[in-house]
């Protein structure tokens, strides 16, 4: 075969959204229009055609659509994603010499240059498109090849004939692509459900929801407390491990080395005589109770969300059955999880590294898939940046083809890179820095990285101001106020985010002791009995903000985040709108438990849609008091104490054609 390589003359390079160069898929939701952009330029000055191609996966032909230059030889166009799964897209481009051909000749009948040449050479143009198109086509080609050599015809009408729009849209419809560029990667879009982009996370430990002070709770007392978790406004209820806890080495209350007979131990210490992985905690239920769990959630518009740990007890059947899958030690013993100096006998890792990975891999993917046919279609990952990359990308991906609504949230509080790593091999969501982000500057800067870097190609943020294994200084000490700024931030800077709960409504603070950042009394290690009624419970103002998060499409989406400034470092303000402009919110809270603050915004009102010379109004979606503001400098005032922040939705002002006004 010839190669032509040497007559394509158009270069393609800079094709953006793209994640390391196409290795790994961005992600988007389904309903979303991806928009692709390119640098695509050739030698010379001829005009150029550019094309976006674009398939699902399970689709073998390509679809191709213009591609709009922009400037700076940048061009530009977009595809809608209307299944979840996954797409792949190109770019390719060629020298369209019709196309040149027709620019120059206006050029030349302006400047009222002789054009019976050119019209013969467009002839020429027409008539080799012709021998390659359809035979209909090639018939109405073939008559304006005959007007336009029609040396007998007035120039005038040969000229309006060559200038024909018709002609155009089929010479456009029917190009010489024979020396075309295809650029050399295709690049993926993993397309999932909109819980991967936007939801409402409430964890909770089911074995605490007995009402019976220290009786074990069963999932027939969750159904019990669908209804107070639905009325916050949670839509995803994360359930620590369900699995059956072992005995040798088990943990007692506060995490201390030896237990006592009536000690639950730790629901990540998975495995025991009664089963592993995909086997139910005997005192929760049965199969049967958890499949009623999971309907009864359903009723109230709540899924059930998992809890995949991949670790083992001293008694889980597979260090029985499967010792080649753990790393055993001279003495012969399996060796446990440690964090020098920390000990964690009570759980042994896998061990990746075993010459029988293969077995190891397929067995924790049945795992996976023996849940996914019990109905669940969202996982929270303990820990998986402790089990190797290559295994989490063939997992997540052979799950995603076959169910492409499973969604896979990484609790992986690492470094960085490690981090963004595993956001880009395939997890939906990501747990992150936000718990100790607590400064102006930190989250300004942090949210901006998240929300206008790369980084929002690959990585969705999941914000928790709070976890079982994490209580921040910044909670132990700031009291009511604090509780209540975290929660809107968390529920404001992010489209997705969750609390532990009910530790976090009713204000749990106190550390296991000084500099920690565990829990005293950590429900990890016991049960627990939780007073839901206390009037001091923050239910009813988280599910005030819940409801504001339901009714603004803003607030569920995490590209539109802007920072406006203000002259108060204990003050930040920053809003979201959606694409079209109709819903704008403007957050400010105060970052200090302690103290009123107040300040001069400086808006950014064209980020906003705003006119510096027309009034709006903000509307107080916490409190429902309206202010009627102008231009960009608007005072601002936050009482920690009352309401430690603002979530306005902005109006803009629209005038009828009546001359009567009201804000939209």
């Amino acid at each position: 075969m010839r190669d032509d390589r040497g007559r394509q003359r158009v270069i393609i390079e800079g094709v953006r959204p793209a994640v390391d160069g196409g290795r790994f898929p961005i992600k988007r939701t389904i309903g979303d229009e991806l928009i692709v952009e390119a640098d695509v330029f050739a030698d010379g000055h001829d005009a150029l055609a550019v094309a976006l191609r674009y398939r699902a996966e399970s689709v073998p032909q390509w679809t191709e659509i213009p591609m709009e230059a922009i400037g700076n030889d940048r061009w530009r166009a977009a595809f809608p994603l209307s299944n979840i799964g996954q797409y792949r897209y190109t770019v390719t481009g060629w020298v369209d010499h019709f196309l040149t051909w027709r620019r120059d000749l206006i050029k030349k009948r302006d400047a009222n240059q002789d054009l019976r040449l050119d019209l013969l050479i467009g002839a020429q143009l027409i008539e080799k498109a012709a021998t390659q198109a359809p035979k209909e086509v090639e018939q109405a080609l073939s008559r304006w090849v005959k007007e336009l050599r029609a040396t007998d015809a007035p120039e005038a009408d040969r000229i309006r004939a060559a200038l024909s729009a018709e002609l155009a849209g089929i010479m456009a419809k029917h190009p010489d692509r024979a020396q075309a560029s295809l650029y050399e990667v295709e690049f993926a879009v993993i397309v999932d459900r909109e819980k991967a982009r936007y939801s409402t996370w409430y964890e909770m430990f089911p074995r605490s929801c007995s009402t019976k002070p220290g009786v074990h709770g069963t999932f027939k007392d969750c159904e019990k407390r669908l209804p107070y978790i639905a009325s916050m406004g949670f839509d995803v209820l994360y359930l620590p491990p369900i699995h059956p806890i072992g005995k040798t080495h088990r943990k007692g209350k506060n995490n201390a080395p030896t237990s006592r007979p009536e000690d639950h131990g730790s629901p990540w210490a998975i495995g025991s005589p009664d089963g592993g992985h995909t086997a139910i905690h005997p005192a929760l239920g049965t199969l049967k109770d958890f499949r009623r769990l999971m309907e009864r959630a359903r009723t109230h518009d709540i899924e059930i969300a998992m809890d995949i740990a991949f670790q083992c007890s001293p008694d889980h059947p597979y260090v029985k059955e499967h010792r080649e899958w753990f790393r055993i030690r001279p003495d012969g013993t399996v060796q446990y999880a440690e964090n020098p100096p920390k000990k964690y006998q009570d759980i042994f890792p896998l061990e990746f590294e075993t010459d029988q990975w293969r077995a190891l891999w397929d067995e924790l993917k049945q795992v996976v898939d023996y849940w996914i046919e019990q109905g669940i279609r969202i996982f929270r990952v303990d820990n998986p940046h402790t089990k190797p990359f290559p295994f989490w990308e063939w997992l997540i991906g052979e799950v995603k083809r076959t169910h492409p609504d499973v969604v896979f949230l990484a609790e992986a509080f690492t470094r960085p890179k490690v981090m963004n790593r595993l956001a880009k091999i395939g997890f939906s969501q990501s747990y992150n820095y936000f718990p100790w982000r607590t400064t102006k500057a930190e989250l300004t800067q942090y949210f901006t990285e998240l929300t206008q870097s790369d980084v929002r190609e690959y990585l969705r943020p999941n914000l928790w101001p709070n976890t079982p294994d994490i209580l921040t200084e910044q909670l132990q000490h700031g009291g009511r106020p604090v509780f209540m700024s975290r929660l809107v931030l968390a529920a404001t800077l992010g489209a997705s985010y969750g609390i532990y709960g009910p530790a976090y409504e009713l204000g749990e603070h106190l550390p296991r002791e000084a500099g920690s950042e565990e829990y005293a009394d950590s429900e990890k290690y016991e049960i627990k009995r939780w007073d839901l009624d206390r009037p001091d419970s923050l239910q009813e103002f988280i599910g005030c903000v819940n409801r504001i998060r339901r009714d603004n499409p803003a607030l569920q989406r995490d590209g539109s985040l802007r920072f406006h400034a203000i002259a108060n470092e204990q003050l930040l303000c920053y809003s979201k709108r959606t694409a079209d402009g109709s819903n704008v919110i403007l957050v400010v809270v105060n970052l200090s438990p302690h103290h009123v603050h107040s300040g001069w915004l400086e808006l950014d009102l064209a980020s906003l849609g705003l006119d510096a010379d027309q009034p709006f109004q903000v509307e107080d979606l916490l409190t429902h008091a309206h202010y009627l503001w102008q231009g960009e400098r608007n005072y601002i005032e936050v009482n920690p104490h009352s309401a430690p922040a603002h979530i306005f939705r902005i109006r803009r002002r629209v005038r009828t054609e009546q001359d009567f006004d009201y804000f939209l």
